[in-house]
């Protein structure tokens, strides 16, 4: 991708970088902290675990020895992590000027909307709640113990959003509506910072996605996902990154490697189209740039 124009981008103060995977973030933030100084935040639900750098298409070693770089590959995947844990991380870096990045749009609207202040869920409650949830019919019983606010502020499709809205329930008698609704200001407001939303075609992004997923497999994925897999465990926070279940499947002998290759593509293609769901939903307010083959620009 050619040298992004950043005469569009305000050196005064904290930047903030969103888009869908592939779509060149981390080369726009990265010229940025070059150009203009400022840390590189990470923003990347799955680019903080410690044992994946390749295949979450981290920044390279040269990279982060290019500008300073933070909350990047920094949990052991023996750990939880939640984006209250990220929001404190970045709250302790607010005294310089950030370069926030990456495509979790829970992390950036929580960012710049603020956090409802749950407490943490206790393990005997998410072991239970992992349990209903693996049985038959578990995911309608949770929605039917849902209190009537939160379950209408919710995708009851969406396992992982029910589970949660039931925990909070289960462990503070509160339901997660409730609590949202005292949501405290945000860390990063929208006056103090500016905010990008990388948008592209949706063809030339496919095609980026199959491009860099060959990519990392040239560049070890498969021996990084081999390193994994004594301990695999699918309902692990990082065993969620794109291309790890499939990468996992072709090593256990379920699937050839161009079967992995194939459908981890798609999978990727599916989360970003996830992704661009959830900008349009709640980021409408921020600068679009254009992604495509003639460089990113602002629209």
């Amino acid at each position: 991708m050619s040298a992004p124009d950043l005469t569009q981008i305000d050196a005064s103060r904290h930047l903030l970088i969103a888009g869908p995977t592939a779509s060149g973030k981390s080369h726009l933030a990265l010229a940025v902290a070059q150009a203009q100084g400022g840390l590189v935040v990470n923003a990347d639900a799955l680019q903080v675990w410690s044992c994946w750098r390749v295949l979450t298409a981290r920044p390279s070693e040269a990279d982060e020895a290019a500008a300073p770089h933070a909350l990047y590959g920094h949990v052991g995947p023996d750990h939880v992590y939640s984006v209250g844990d990220w929001l404190r991380e970045v709250a302790a870096l607010t005294a310089q000027r950030l370069i926030v990045v990456g495509g979790t749009g829970l992390y950036l609207t929580a960012l710049t909307r603020g956090l409802a202040q749950i407490p943490p869920t206790p393990a005997a409650v998410r072991a239970e709640a992992d349990a209903r949830l693996a049985t038959a019919g578990g995911l309608e019983v949770m929605v039917a113990q849902l209190d009537a606010r939160s379950r209408s502020g919710i995708d009851l499709r969406n396992p992982a959003r029910v589970q949660r809205a039931w925990e909070v329930l289960q462990a503070t008698g509160r339901g997660i509506a409730d609590w949202q609704a005292e949501t405290p200001p945000p860390l990063l407001p929208a006056a103090d910072c500016q905010r990008i939303l990388i948008t592209s075609d949706r063809d030339w992004l496919a095609n980026r996605i199959a491009r860099r997923f060959h990519a990392m497999l040239n560049q070890g994925a498969l021996a990084e996902a081999g390193a994994m897999l004594p301990q695999w465990d699918p309902s692990r926070q990082w065993a969620k990154a794109i291309g790890a279940p499939e990468l996992m499947a072709h090593l256990k002998g379920q699937a050839t490697l161009a079967e992995a290759t194939e459908r981890a593509i798609i999978a990727s293609r599916q989360y970003a189209k996830s992704q661009r769901i959830w900008f349009r939903g709640r980021m409408r307010d921020w600068q679009p740039w254009q992604a495509g083959p003639h460089g990113l620009h602002p629209i």
